[in-house]
């Protein structure tokens, strides 16, 4: 193949040269480079891009890739309790099945004219997602569970008309970089402190911070430490008393033993899907979620598309179809409420298939084993000299934090000593949150068992003796 600016490549339209020409000219400009003159020559790269030579055959490249993945070690080979917003629970085969068939794989973003089925069964996932938040509406896919809350804290902003939203401290700070950055210039955040016994909101620090400018306040229930918050009435409460939202930004795994938002009075339910018949995919398999009261202040304030029923011509029968498609940025471009675009539809689905499959008591089942797996491993941990397990009093959900300072070893240290047993220890929260000192965020789901959580603990024992 030729190189420079004669080169073809057989994947680029239009790059022979008789037609690149024939394009400049019709522009008129002399050649490609003229196209990049608003950009600073100090931003240009001055030379070919260093890249390796390529690989002739299909064979060549599947032992290339091999060969990479072979330097991995992943949640699957080796013993994993890591968490922190990626979680291993089983995932049933038809979840797979159904979202990889042509239909739905290759059909998610399309139209209602070509995609009948593909609309009807986002509006199953969102029925089924508004049982289990006891919410009306529910959004089809955000990008993930940090997009969906910083949309709905953009929001509370524009249905309040206010311009200052709380949040917690103790928010996963990838959560709150999203966030950050997605609400700068519409929103000011304001941290929240946790109490540092419980792990739970500090309501004395919420009372003292709420304002008549606060338009939501944002909490988390299974909180980002794992602790279930408790005392999420009392916040929807000081919230509602200051004029502000309030938004919870939940797991959908814990909705089977932990009071569902709609209960407590959330105006706004957020989260990520990925507990609900997602693989981990290296942290890729994320989607998100939001979910209101079916009122028009809400469903007015939504950037991404709703499905809902219809009356179709034949008396009795109905289809399906979007609701207030207005709203949207592909009907109103720059007037609309937010951009969104369709990369994480095809996870609704496939969440839709999983709480098909579990109903009311496989989500109850789940939810009580992650809950009796999380404190029989907390109490396994604290019986390691130096450990202290769990770090709060707060009752944890699946995960639950261990503080290793009185053992004199770094949790990189411990994590990497684990690694050499085959087990993946907590996620290290020494640099995130460095007020608790060494310590570890564990996660418990129900693809453990008590042979592994012992096997973690006498492994624990013998790398810190």
């Amino acid at each position: 193949m030729s190189t420079g600016r004669d080169a073809v490549h057989p994947y680029i339209p239009s790059s022979v040269p008789a037609m690149r020409d024939a394009m400049l000219r019709t522009i008129g400009v002399r050649d490609v480079d003229e196209l990049y003159a608003d950009i600073p020559p100090a931003l240009r790269l001055e030379r070919p891009l260093r890249l390796p030579e390529p690989l002739a055959s299909e064979h060549d490249l599947r032992r290339h890739v091999d060969e990479l993945l072979a330097r991995n070690t992943s949640t699957s080979e080796a013993l994993s309790f890591l968490g922190a917003g990626c979680y291993r629970h089983f995932v049933p085969a038809v979840c797979d099945e159904v979202n990889g068939r042509s239909e739905f794989l290759t059909a998610y973003g399309g139209e209602p004219y070509e995609d009948h089925g593909r609309f009807q069964a986002l509006f199953e996932y969102g029925s089924m997602m508004g049982e289990l938040l006891e919410m009306d509406v529910v959004s089809v896919p955000t990008f993930d569970g940090a997009q969906a809350a910083a949309t709905a804290l953009r929001m509370a902003g524009r249905i309040t008309g206010r311009s200052r939203v709380l949040v917690p401290a103790s928010t996963s700070p990838q959560r709150r970089s999203v966030i950050d950055n997605y609400v700068d210039g519409a929103l000011d955040v304001a941290e929240v402190a946790y109490d540092p016994d419980t792990g739970l909101l500090d309501l004395g620090d919420l009372r003292a911070k709420l304002s008549d400018d606060t338009a939501a306040v944002f909490m988390e229930n299974p909180t980002y430490l794992g602790l279930i918050e408790a005392q999420a009435p009392e916040i929807v409460r000081l919230a509602h008393a200051g004029g502000a939202l309030a938004i919870a930004g939940v797991d959908p795994s814990s909705l089977g033993v932990v009071a569902a938002p709609g209960a407590y009075g959330a105006d706004i339910a957020c989260g990520d899907l990925q507990p609900l018949g997602i693989h981990m995919y290296f942290g890729g398999g994320q989607g998100g979620f939001i979910a209101s009261p079916d009122e028009q202040r809400f469903v007015a304030e939504y950037p991404s598309r709703l499905f809902g029923l219809t009356r179709t011509s034949v008396e009795g029968e109905y289809g399906f179809g979007d609701v207030a498609w207005e709203r949207t940025s592909f009907h109103g471009r720059e007037q609309a409420r937010e951009f969104v675009g369709t990369a994480a539809a095809l996870w609704g689905i496939t969440a839709g298939v999983y709480l098909a499959l579990m109903g009311p008591q496989g989500m109850a089942e789940l939810g009580e084993t992650c809950m009796r797996l999380a404190r029989y491993a907390a109490g396994r941990l604290s019986s390691i000299p130096g450990t202290r397990a769990p770090r709060f009093s707060g009752v944890p959900f699946k995960e639950f934090a261990v503080d290793f300072s009185g053992t004199g070893r770094t949790v990189a240290e411990i994590n990497a000593a684990l690694l050499e047993e085959g087990v993946f220890g907590g996620a290290d929260l020494s640099a995130q949150f460095p007020e608790l000192g060494q310590s570890a965020l564990y996660c418990v789901t129900e693809m453990l068992t008590r042979d592994d959580i012992d096997r973690l603990a006498d492994t624990l024992r013998r790398v810190l003796a």
